[in-house]
């Protein structure tokens, strides 16, 4: 007997037509990377629900919550990591 994992793949895009280039690929998730307000929203209307959403690229906790009207999955950050002391 076979057996296989089950994997799953993320696509990073950076513009609309990337978006339906991974809808296409029917990828697992879609990172939305430095995208304007607008193209994201235009975005997760194409994708609706046939990927796992995750934004990121220039997330502040000063600018996040200019984005909660917009559901995505997940958001990262690397606010935290770029600029803390090590």
């Amino acid at each position: 007997m076979t057996y296989y994992k089950i994997k799953k793949y993320e696509v990073e895009v950076e513009t609309l037509e990337m978006v339906k280039e991974a809808i296409h690929g029917q990828a697992d998730i879609i990172m939305l990377d430095n995208m304007s307000h607008e193209a994201m929203a235009e975005a997760l209307k194409w994708i609706d629900g046939r990927a796992i959403v995750e934004a990121s690229g220039n997330f502040t906790l000063d600018n996040i919550s200019e984005h909660k009207d917009l559901p995505f999955d997940y958001i990262s950050s690397g606010e935290i990591t770029h600029s803390g002391d090590v």
